[in-house]
């Protein structure tokens, strides 16, 4: 990774990290949890060898990025979210008449739709990994959602109450945290019941090194995970917040791919949600959704190589 440039930039209040490669048309790659930029060094590569811009930010909360006060989940909104994006399109693209590439996985996939929902005029179009389009539910936010489907040991559940989790991960160790998730391959629900720790325990991912996984820990074991566990904590916020786009669509191109093993795509009602048309209902420039046989959450680590390809067939496209 030594090609990768680095440097940090003032965004909405924030110190925001930025990994940059290549010349071209800009493409945005939004990580999400537990993760980093890091996440989308083959795709970075990639697109870089092809002619465009790749520019990966440390969200606010993760890695280099600092200034998010962390003991106030309240600044970690989708309004936040969007807003420090916004401000580092505004930094790394100048002529704000280009519209720029993004590419989301995650949390990320899920910031981007906003992004995309709320100012369409910066995005050419989209390609969104894991996470689909969740139209706002005016009877209940996320958690209380989640907390009716699962239960509170759903670790979304498990996530809200602030130090609580946290104290749990540290004592089952940063990498052993992980390593768990990432290698976390099971269509069903992920539990974390209190006390308990993990479920299940997994090895290294096969997908990642040895020496992968030591550049995620080394970045967790100094930062925490309180920074990405915010952005759960900030759910039933931005639920409130979002009630001016109630309904509202997503009109910016978009390719939306998704592993058939993925958890999410394995929530109630999600499956249905995507192919039989209330996908294309909230996202109408929805072009094509690809489903990853044998692919888990991690899609662009596991899959890296299909991944790249199919990103880069839809950037052609433009």
């Amino acid at each position: 990774m030594e090609e990768i440039q680095h440097r940090t930039i003032p965004v909405n209040g924030i110190s925001m990290h930025v990994a940059e490669l290549g010349e071209g048309p800009l493409v945005l790659f939004l990580h999400g949890f537990p993760e980093l930029w890091y996440s989308w060094r083959h795709q970075m590569v990639f697109v870089a060898a092809r002619g465009y811009r790749a520019v990966a930010p440390d969200m606010r909360g993760y890695g280099d990025t600092t200034g998010a006060p962390l003991d106030d989940p309240s600044k970690f909104t989708l309004l936040h979210l969007v807003g420090d994006l916004i401000s580092l399109l505004d930094a790394v693209s100048p002529d704000g008449a280009d519209k720029v590439f993004v590419v989301g996985h995650d949390w990320g996939a899920f910031v981007a739709w906003h992004l995309c929902m709320y100012r369409p005029d910066r995005v050419k179009a989209l390609v969104n990994l894991s996470v689909a389009f969740i139209p706002r539910d005016p009877e209940m936010n996320p958690v209380q959602k989640m907390r009716s489907l699962y239960g509170e040991d759903h670790y979304i559940c498990r996530f809200q109450e602030p130090g609580d989790i946290e104290a749990e991960f540290e004592k089952i160790g940063v990498k052993e945290v992980l390593k768990n998730i990432l290698a976390f391959r099971n269509p069903a629900p992920l539990y974390f019941p209190k006390g308990k720790g993990f479920t299940y325990s997994a090895d290294r991912a096969p997908w990642l090194t040895e020496e992968e996984l030591d550049y995620y820990v080394t970045k967790f074991e100094k930062t925490g995970f309180t920074g990405g566990i915010n952005y759960y904590r900030a759910f039933g916020l931005s639920w409130e917040l979002n009630a001016p786009w109630a309904g509202a669509q997503v009109n910016v191109p978009t390719k939306f791919i998704v592993g058939e093993l993925d958890l999410v795509y394995h929530t109630p009602g999600t499956k249905d949600f995507i192919h039989k048309g209330g996908f294309k209902k909230f996202v109408p420039l929805l072009q094509e959704i690809v489903v990853l046989e044998g692919a888990a959450h991690f899609v662009n680590q596991e899959r890296a190589d299909e991944i790249n390809e199919h990103i880069y067939a839809f950037l052609q496209q433009f």
